[in-house]
């Protein structure tokens, strides 16, 4: 079978393909195509069908097509979309506009509120009413459901997410409210919160529930058009979708709940990292995913990617268990610009199209990639194996207004935007990495994405990482990371405000657990899942705190353990996060959690097999740009050239047609069995 990982960045498109079991990590290939913004699929298609192309494959053969798409997230940052409608409970229409007392920047004078991705004139209120229990107070009103409905067709909705007091507790108002408005609006899209994600937390359940219907109808779109091509192409072809979780899912579950796929690009680069980091056995490994227009980090500690339910998409929490990354606005397209006399980086891209301006394309902005020309970073004869020319005239056209303002020439301004844009990384990295409690020196940093393995060396070097992995497939990462993910389901149940004990937890996890189970079963066809595997979490806290952490508290589960041994991994817990943890304090649970794991047939780890040539000849020399000067006659190698155990110390450079890696000074270069690169400092 032909498995085709796909990844959507804001410059390029990138697939792996894995063509049977019989091959492992290293026999993957890998492809790369501009983005056709803004018709995404248009790109998606035209990889998919040079690939099958290339790769002779039949129109009777199985192809599975892996996708990770930043549809939906687009849609939600540009609310792009046409209008939708809220009904909630009576009392409750201000929800959006009051969302959470706090403010997200508490000094900042000129900070207001977020504009909500729902008018008031669009919110509805409907009568009913649920106890904190569960339990009934004031049945649901049919009338007013239809009343609400109609005023939200005549107001011009496309689509109503329902979000209804305590249905996270009871959702029988929300399954009667369903039932209405489909046997008199039949046409109506239509959702409810407890059918999507049935937590406590009133304001980000509901924006949950309308990210959801927002991006529904954009979802269907695209997806369709390219499960269509898939259909006439390829009738055996299958389509999956990552998860912001770091899974997978089908193409059909996508359509009917994308929320699931709003962070779905980055996650799959960490599900990559993780399966990396246990082949090379790197357990604490620092992620820097730095694409075209965005960089992302993410921890992945002793083989398991760290996760949070305080993300975000654009303005707005989503209230899912995801991959916990966090994202900056600095990638090789990301513009140089002048704040009065500061050069400033980012977060503006000039994306694929029109591009940097060394890509001769309408471009006439400075940017991270007309600076790694300048300073030779990048081959003379341009990306992708030449297919992409560059032009070093237009990148020092463009870098002249910053030379002029900076009084230096091209080159002296072209490395103060890497400093600026190194800087700005290093602004988000140094607090991600602190609230997580983890040190540079234990960590290796694993960098990917297709600027990645030019400016990672450069940001380990500032945070004091002496260890920095470059994988084979580091141009492709994320799409490689769509072949290694599992299918993934998470469920929950909100226990808070009620009486618990060992049973009862027990029992609430058996139940949870089976809905995942069942939900893997009908995701994959007979015989593609290996095996299930279940992890179980809690959201707890001290009783006396506002916040929970959440808890793996799988050993206590399967071994049957009562409450004490929930209360122990909660405070070890407790005490790695923040060096301090009261046994005697009572535990409060807000959430049990379940995570269940379809295990899917993936590549495996196979040493690269060519035999080491310490001897290979550089290709060409040039000069290279590092602390302020030139270091001459650089040796420039072709990674097709070398094999397992070549080593070489900086500064150099290391040349592929999809990718370039920087090996700056102090840094010395190892290729390992497995085609990766392992950059370490040098005493």
């Amino acid at each position: 079978m032909l498995r085709i990982g796909v990844d959507i960045g804001g410059t390029f498109t990138d697939f792996a393909i894995w063509r049977d079991e019989a091959d492992g990590y290293r026999q993957i290939d890998a492809e790369k195509i501009p983005t056709s913004r803004p018709q995404f699929a248009k790109s998606v298609i035209e990889g998919l069908a040079r690939i099958v192309e290339r790769h002779r494959v039949g129109p009777d053969d199985p192809v599975l097509v892996v996708h990770g798409t930043t549809v939906g997230t687009n849609a939600v940052i540009e609310r792009s979309e046409p209008p939708i409608a809220l009904i909630t409970t009576t009392g409750y229409r201000d929800i959006l506009n009051i969302a959470r007392l706090r403010l997200d920047k508490p000094t900042d004078l000129f900070n207001g509120r977020t504009t909500p991705l729902v008018p008031r004139p669009m919110a509805f209120e409907v009568n009913e009413r649920l106890r904190a229990d569960g339990s009934v107070e004031t049945p649901l009103d049919a009338d007013s459901v239809i009343a609400a409905l109609s005023q939200a067709i005549e107001r011009g909705a496309t689509a109503v997410g329902v979000c209804l007091l305590h249905s996270y507790r009871n959702p029988v108002h929300e399954a009667q409210l369903l039932e209405i408005a489909r046997d008199n609006f039949p046409d109506l899209d239509i959702m409810a919160s407890h059918e999507i994600w049935p937590q406590q937390s009133e304001y980000e359940r509901a924006m949950l529930t309308l990210l959801n219907v927002y991006v529904k109808r954009v979802m269907e779109d695209y997806l369709g058009e390219i499960d269509s091509f898939l259909k006439r192409r390829l009738p055996n072809g299958r389509l999956l979708v990552t998860k912001s979780n770091g899974g997978v899912m089908s193409a059909a579950e996508a359509c009917r709940l994308p929320v699931h796929t709003l962070l779905s690009g980055p996650a799959a680069g960490v599900t990559a990292a993780r399966a990396l980091s246990e082949w090379t056995e790197n357990p604490h490994v620092l992620t820097m995913d730095m694409g075209g227009t965005s960089t992302d980090v993410a921890l992945v500690q002793v083989g398991r990617p760290t996760l949070t339910a305080q993300a975000e998409v654009g303005d707005f929490p989503l209230l899912l268990p995801v991959t916990a990354i966090e994202a900056m606005g600095a990638g090789g397209g990301s513009i140089a610009w002048l704040d009065g006399k500061v050069l400033k980086v980012g977060p503006r891209s000039a994306g694929s199209k029109p591009g940097p301006a060394c890509y001769a394309a309408g471009g006439t902005a400075p940017t991270m990639t007309d600076a790694y020309l300048l300073c030779n970073y990048l081959s003379p004869r341009g990306l992708l194996g030449g297919r992409l020319p560059l032009s070093r005239e237009l990148a020092e056209q463009a870098m002249a207004p910053i030379a002029k303002a900076g009084d230096c020439d091209a080159i002296t301004a072209a490395e103060s935007c890497i400093e600026i844009g190194t800087s700005n990384m290093l602004a988000k990295v140094v607090p991600f990495l602190a609230r997580a409690g983890i040190g540079s020196a234990d960590l290796t940093l694993m960098i990917f994405g297709g600027a990645g393995g030019i400016h990672g060396p450069l940001l380990a070097e500032e945070l004091g990482i002496k260890r920095v992995l470059v994988p084979r497939l580091s141009s492709v990462f994320c799409a490689f990371g769509c072949l290694a993910a599992d299918l993934v389901h998470d469920a929950v149940r909100s226990v808070a405000g009620t009486t618990m004990n060992a049973d009862s937890m027990l029992r609430i996890f058996e139940e949870l657990a089976r809905e995942g189970q069942d939900w893997v079963v009908n995701q994959a066809p007979r015989g593609q899942v290996q095996q299930i595997d279940t992890l179980y979490l809690a959201e707890a806290r001290y009783a006396a705190q506002s916040f929970t952490i959440p808890v793996d508290v799988t050993h206590a589960v399967v071994s049957g353990a009562g409450l004490a041994a929930f209360a122990a991994a909660f405070h070890a817990e407790h005490e790695k996060l923040f060096g301090y943890a009261d046994v005697n304090a009572p535990v409060a649970v807000n959430e049990l959690m379940v995570r269940t794991y379809g295990r899917q047939v993936k590549p495996h780890a196979t040493p690269e097999g060519k035999v080491a040539d310490h001897s290979a000849s550089p290709k060409s020399h040039r000069d290279l740009r590092f602390q302020r000067k030139w270091w001459p006659d650089c040796p420039i190698f072709s990674r097709a050239d070398l094999g397992e155990g070549w080593a070489h110390s900086g500064p150099t450079v290391i040349e592929h047609d999809l990718s370039t890696v920087l090996v700056p000074p102090g840094f010395r270069a190892v290729i390992g069995a497995l085609g990766d690169i392992m950059l370490t400092k040098e005493d």
